[in-house]
């Protein structure tokens, strides 16, 4: 989320900023491993392009007012998650974006204005992605990340935040891709009302026995969330999927990066998890 590198880039330019994103995000997880960057053999699948919202999307001129219809459904719904007063998660016509940032600020102890930033863009790319079965948007987003594991051949892939529905997904299209392991790290899979009623494969059963599951094949799932991080709500994604290997809720920094790629791929929990699968 919030990854997209400038309009119009394509071709040439396009991959070098991919390159370099893979590269970073190789050195923090050598990081958190302790050990050399060129140690890591990591390749970065790029979507950000395929979810640019438009103008239309960017609201009538109030930055604080979202609405967009599948936005505000969605926000309403983890508000509620969170545990959000009704007359704080309301609005009359549109979510009352300040209201519900400065709550849910005081809640985590965050700042405030980054947070209606995050909030913003975050809500917008993931109605983007999740606004219908074969939005041409969803159908792009997940076939370059299963194009990416396809030509890698990973062991491992790791997929945080919204990258984790995509992955997630990505999986269930391609079974042929059986990585040993998914560690999701930030994930909002579990969200009621707003993600996990949207995915595809669909969650089976009814009411609280909904289940989804985990990848197609022997692929081993993990799942790292902060406490701290209101993204990953709920953070314990065994509740609501089969398959689960392990479920960590773990502290991965205790000042603002609550939800922060690099945070979560430097920690020691994603060290551990990793780890073994490198043959360090």
């Amino acid at each position: 989320m919030g990854n997209h590198l400038g309009a119009d880039l394509s071709g040439t330019r396009l991959e070098e900023l991919r390159v370099l994103k893979a590269a970073a995000w190789g050195r923090q997880l050598a990081e958190g491993l302790g050990i050399p960057p060129d140690r890591i053999d990591l390749d970065f699948a790029y979507y950000a392009d395929k979810l640019v919202t438009g103008p239309v999307a960017q609201g009538t001129g109030n930055p604080d007012l979202l609405d967009d219809p599948l936005v505000q459904e969605m926000l309403t719904a983890w508000a509620r998650e969170l545990g959000v007063p009704e007359e704080v998660s309301q609005g009359h016509a549109t979510v009352p974006l300040r209201g519900l940032a400065s709550w849910v600020a005081r809640r985590f102890d965050l700042a405030e204005g980054p947070l209606r930033v995050f909030i913003r863009l975050l809500f917008r790319e993931v109605a983007a992605y999740l606004r219908a079965e074969d939005a041409p948007e969803r159908v792009t987003a997940r076939d370059e990340v299963a194009l990416r594991i396809a030509r890698h051949k990973p062991r491992i892939v790791i997929a945080h935040s919204l990258g984790s529905v995509v992955a997630y997904e990505a999986l269930h299209a391609h079974p042929e891709l059986q990585p040993e392991l998914f560690l999701t790290l930030g994930s909002p899979l579990a969200l009621p009302r707003a993600v996990f009623e949207r995915l595809i494969p669909s969650p089976q059963g009814a009411g609280p026995a909904r289940r989804g599951t985990r990848p197609p094949g022997k692929t081993r799932w993990v799942n790292i969330a902060d406490p701290g991080d209101p993204v990953a709500i709920p953070p314990q994604l065994g509740q609501f999927f089969d398959g689960i290997t392990l479920d960590h809720t773990t502290v991965i920094n205790p000042l603002f990066g609550f939800h922060h790629a690099e945070n979560y791929l430097r920690s020691a929990t994603t060290a551990a998890t990793i780890a073994p699968y490198l043959e360090l």
